[in-house]
C-alpha cells in the first residue's frame, strides 16, 4: 500500500474510531459563537433543514461524543428534531457534568431502597387529569382539580405525576434518599408547567416528588430532571399510543387496542410489558412506563427504551382489569 493512502485510511478509522464510542450522556451548557451547523447526525453531516445555531445563545448539551468531546448534542428549541449534535469549536461549554452513577451489586441489603443512585430503571407516571380528578379518592387539596371543576382549566392531554428512579429488588420502597432541596428556576417552571398543572398554583407537589424521588438520582440536578421528565410525557402523549387516548375524550378505549399500538410503535410485541394502565374504577387514571437505568436522549419514547423491554409487566391493584376503559373529559 502507498504510503498516502495509507495515512489517509489511518486518518479516517482514526475518526470513524471517535464516533464508534459515543455517546457519553452529559449535563450542562453549550454557548454559540459561531454560526455552525447543527447535524442531526456526526458521521452523515446531515442536517436536512440547514439548521444552524444562533452566535450568544445559551443551548442544553444531552450528550458528547466522549469524555474528552469534541462534538456535543444539544437541544434546540421550536426545531422538529431539536436534538443536534455541534462541533466544540462552535463555542463554548459549560458546567459539563457526566453520568457518573453507578447500580449497586445484587444482594445488598434493603437499606439500599433509600440511598441515592442505586437504581435500575426509571417508572414514568403520566395522568389523565381529568380522570383522577372526577373518580380518584385522594387525600388534601388539589387546586388543579379545583381548576377543571371550575373550567379555569383545560387539560386534553397526558401530565406528569412523577419520574422514579425504581429499584426492583425495593417494590414500591425506593425513595426519599438524602439530597438537596429543589430551587426550580423561572425557565424551568414555565417549560414543565403546561405538562404538571399543579405548577400553575404552586411547587408543592412538584417538591414531594424531588424529594421522595429525584434525589434519588444524582445524574440531573432538578432543574434538568423536571425539564427531562415534561419531556418524557409530552413524547408519550405524542405516541400512537397516547394520541388513541386524546382521541376517545368522552369516550371509552380498549385496553386490547391501547397496547396493540404501543407494539406497532416498538415494533416487538415485548414493549407492551414496559407498559401498565392504571384505573379508578372503570375510568382511565394514569399510564406507567418502564425506562432504562440510562436515560438515553432521543426524539421520541422509541429511542429512549432502545430495546431494552421489560420481561414482564408490573402488577398493581390498580390496573384497568376491563378491556373498555372510560376516558373522563374535563372542564366544564
Amino acid at each position: 500500500m502507498k504510503a498516502p493512502l495509507a495515512a489517509l485510511l489511518t486518518g479516517l478509522f482514526g475518526l470513524w474510531s471517535s464516533f464508534s464510542t459515543w455517546a457519553e450522556p452529559a449535563q450542562g451548557s453549550f454557548i454559540a459563537s459561531q454560526r455552525c451547523e447543527a447535524f442531526q447526525s456526526i458521521r452523515k453531516q446531515s442536517n436536512p433543514d440547514d439548521l444552524k445555531l444562533e452566535p450568544g445563545r445559551r443551548y442544553e448539551v444531552v450528550e458528547v461524543n466522549k469524555r474528552d468531546y469534541d462534538w456535543l448534542r444539544i437541544r434546540i428549541p421550536g426545531s422538529a428534531t431539536p436534538l443536534r449534535w455541534v462541533s466544540a469549536d462552535c463555542g463554548s461549554a459549560e458546567g459539563i457534568a457526566f453520568n457518573t452513577g453507578k447500580p449497586a451489586a445484587s444482594g445488598e441489603s434493603a437499606g439500599a431502597c433509600n440511598v441515592p443512585d442505586q437504581h435500575d430503571g426509571y417508572v414514568l407516571a403520566a395522568t389523565w387529569q381529568p380522570g383522577f380528578c372526577e373518580h380518584a379518592r385522594y387525600n388534601g387539596k388539589k387546586p388543579e382539580c379545583e381548576g377543571l371543576d371550575s373550567g379555569e382549566l383545560q387539560i386534553s392531554h397526558l401530565t406528569l405525576h412523577g419520574l422514579w428512579p425504581n429499584r426492583r429488588s425495593c417494590g414500591k420502597d425506593y425513595g426519599h434518599c438524602v439530597g438537596p432541596g429543589m430551587k426550580l428556576s423561572g425557565d424551568t417552571l414555565a417549560y414543565v408547567r403546561p405538562w404538571m398543572p399543579n405548577f400553575r398554583y404552586g411547587t408543592s407537589f412538584g417538591r414531594y416528588q424531588w424529594d421522595k424521588h429525584g434525589v434519588c438520582q444524582t445524574q440531573m440536578d432538578d432543574d434538568t430532571y423536571f425539564r427531562r421528565a415534561a419531556d418524557l410525557v409530552r413524547q408519550l402523549d405524542q405516541s400512537a399510543a397516547g394520541q388513541y387516548i386524546v382521541a376517545n375524550i368522552g369516550g371509552a378505549i380498549s385496553k386490547r387496542a391501547f397496547y396493540e399500538r404501543v407494539e406497532q410503535d416498538f415494533g416487538s410485541r415485548d414493549a407492551q410489558n414496559n407498559f401498565l394502565l392504571i384505573c379508578s374504577g372503570k375510568y382511565l387514571q394514569e399510564v406507567r412506563v418502564s425506562l432504562p437505568r440510562a436515560l438515553k436522549q432521543a426524539d421520541n419514547l422509541v429511542g429512549v427504551v432502545d430495546g431494552q423491554f421489560a420481561e414482564s409487566r408490573a402488577r398493581d391493584r390498580s390496573e384497568c382489569s376491563s378491556d373498555r376503559i372510560l376516558i373522563e373529559a374535563g372542564g366544564r
